[in-house]
């Protein structure tokens, strides 16, 4: 098969076609007329779902004309999250660039000098530079910045933090903070790893240097240390859960004296993570914060006391089906889909958001209604294709056609 097909799939960015066109047999090391494979197009494209189609079958570690591997390639651009996927899926960190530079020190470099700097010392062009803000499914940002014809993204701190841990290097709480608090965009991903990369230490030192910034004046460094203990707790395997209470002592009386809504919403998260029942005591209150993620946060976490009939939590819940933000309105209904089955009132609320001006809400609420068999919902399920994987319902609809066939009750009356 001839390379120029699977070049221009990579090119467009036709994930589809790249995959039907390898499965056709076409050489997964393709290299363009200037000795680039497209594994490495992908990678200068930010292409995650191509990179990772083409990394199954492609040499991860094939070089360029211009001597970088796909690893490089992705480390120099900022790509955090294809480099943390080519990392895993095994591609070598002990190779190196022109320069002399491993994946290591060449993250390094771009963190010590610089994007900004960087990017103008490479194309040599002074003017402002182009920035926008990229977003991943997860909800994870960075930025991704454009100047004489180069652009890369945000990501090399990010990308250092998650490298040294390879490398037997362990900086310290203060150092991996103060890389988290240099950008102030809580969701961008070095939050996430420096978080992440304390969390996974194991070490009580790190619980007592988080819980210490409760009271600080800085609203990032709360947020900071509301985030550690969060995940900490969050992805603890032991099976006495020793950190669970410790979190729900630390953040009740936190959450309820906490005035920025960014910490706010992880100090919510962690009591709706938490298995100690006293975490939920101030959830429904959280449920009319002024801030929209916390309402949306706190709605999800009274899942488990809808289900258990807190007559508390349940109303809460009801009243967020009317809510001012349509994210808020469909945690609700996909926690009203929890409610015991004499409910009668829960089926109502569901019933009133099949008329909502947002798609989500009302296909949320349709679902959640034949999950309970209750039809008033179906006529908006028929509209939609259960068929198209590409649909951001599609699992949605799975769960209800698997419901169906369950239950032969609803499957003849869906007939």
């Amino acid at each position: 098969m001839g390379s120029e097909p699977l070049i221009a799939a990579v090119q467009s960015r036709d994930v589809k076609a790249v995959t039907a066109l390898l499965e056709a047999g076409a050489d997964p090391d393709t290299v363009d007329g200037d000795g680039t494979p497209v594994l490495c197009l992908a990678v200068d494209a930010f292409d995650l779902p191509v990179v990772e189609v083409l990394m199954a079958s492609a040499q991860l570690d094939c070089v360029a004309a211009d001597g970088r591997t796909p690893l490089l390639r992705a480390i120099d651009r900022g790509a955090y999250e294809i480099t943390d996927a080519l990392i895993n899926h095994g591609a070598k960190l002990w190779l190196t660039v022109t320069q002399g530079r491993d994946a290591l020190t060449l993250a390094r470099h771009w963190h010590e000098t610089g994007v900004v700097a960087e990017l103008r010392r490479r194309s040599g062009v002074s003017e402002p530079v182009e920035c926008k803000t990229v977003r991943s499914e997860f909800g994870i940002t960075c930025e991704e910045l454009s100047l004489g014809g180069l652009t890369v993204r945000t990501g090399h701190t990010a990308i250092l933090t998650a490298l040294e841990p390879r490398y037997g290097i362990t900086p310290s709480f203060d150092e991996l903070m103060s890389r988290a608090l240099a950008e102030p965009d809580v969701d961008h991903e070095v939050w996430w790893v420096t978080t992440s990369v304390l969390q996974q230490r194991h070490d009580p030192a790190i619980w007592e240097a988080a819980a210490a910034l409760r009271d600080r004046q800085d609203p990032l460094e709360r947020y900071f240390g509301a985030e550690v203990l969060r995940l900490v707790n969050l992805f603890d395997e032991s099976d006495d859960a020793p950190f669970d209470r410790l979190l729900v002592d630390l953040f009740l009386p936190w959450v309820a004296r906490e005035p920025d809504p960014r910490v706010t919403w992880t100090l919510t998260a962690g009591l709706s993570d938490a298995m100690d029942p006293r975490a939920e005591d101030p959830l429904p209150a959280l449920t009319r914060h002024r801030d929209g993620k916390v309402r949306q946060r706190a709605v999800s976490g009274l899942h488990s006391a809808v289900g258990a009939g807190n007559s508390e939590a349940l109303v809460a819940v009801m009243e967020r089906t009317r809510d001012e933000d349509a994210a808020v309105r469909r945690a609700a209904c996909t926690a009203l889909a929890s409610t015991p089955t004499q409910s009668t009132a829960a089926l109502d609320a569901l019933a009133a958001c099949l008329s909502d001006e947002d798609e989500n809400v009302r296909v949320t609420a349709a679902a959640q209604l034949a999950l309970r068999d209750d039809p008033r919902g179906d006529e908006i399920l028929r509209a939609l294709d259960p068929a198209d994987e590409n649909s951001p319902y599609h699992w949605l609809l799975y769960d209800v056609r698997r419901h169906h066939r369950l239950t032969p009750q609803a499957s003849a009356t869906e007939e």
